[in-house]
């Protein structure tokens, strides 16, 4: 039976499954697919606390249901996706490599020019489900930049290990890492 790991975020409670990411170390996986009761309330949450901006940002995919159901609740805002892979529709593209703690190898982010060019000049809040060692964060924030955009903040659910310790972080909750029997560190 696999361990899991119990928190309240934005008020509610909910079960991580714990996840080896290595011999030694496992991570608490947090899902917000599938889970609009916990998508909204975090929305909610994260939206009291944020700075001033113009457009939001995330990266496909996890925090695809966050960042809409921010704008919705922000009056139905426009938002910025960092894609996996160029989509037909777009205009052309930018890309930005990343190492991710969640996913095998290098990946590549890819921005649409037609948003870029929405983005110059404006306050950007990078948004993500979870925040561990940031390479995500920074590679979108090197796409906002290279648009010309002005990056206001980066806001995220679950700061997890190190993440929390940011303060130029805003999140909801910190989230540990586990040892091999389940443990938390730190």
């Amino acid at each position: 039976m696999r361990k899991a790991y119990r928190m309240t975020i934005a008020g509610l409670e909910r079960e991580l499954p714990l996840c080896p990411i290595g011999d030694s170390l496992q991570i608490g996986a947090f899902v917000i697919f599938g889970d609009p009761e916990l998508t909204t309330a975090c929305a909610a949450e994260l939206l009291r606390r944020a700075p001033e901006y113009d457009y939001l940002i995330t990266a496909e995919a996890k925090g695809i249901p966050l960042v809409h159901e921010m704008a919705r609740l922000a009056g139905n805002q426009k938002y910025f996706l960092a894609r996996k892979k160029p989509k037909l529709y777009m205009t052309g593209v930018m890309e930005v490599r990343v190492r991710s703690i969640t996913t095998e190898g290098e990946q590549k982010l890819y921005l649409d020019t037609a948003d870029a060019e929405l983005m110059k000049g404006k306050k950007i809040l990078v948004v993500d489900d979870v925040v561990s060692t940031g390479e995500s964060e920074r590679a979108i924030e090197a796409l906002v930049e290279q648009a010309g955009g002005i990056v206001c903040g980066r806001m995220t659910i679950l700061a997890e290990g190190d993440a929390a310790g940011r303060d130029d972080l805003i999140y909801l909750e910190k989230l540990p890492l586990f040892d091999r029997e389940g443990n938390p560190i730190g």
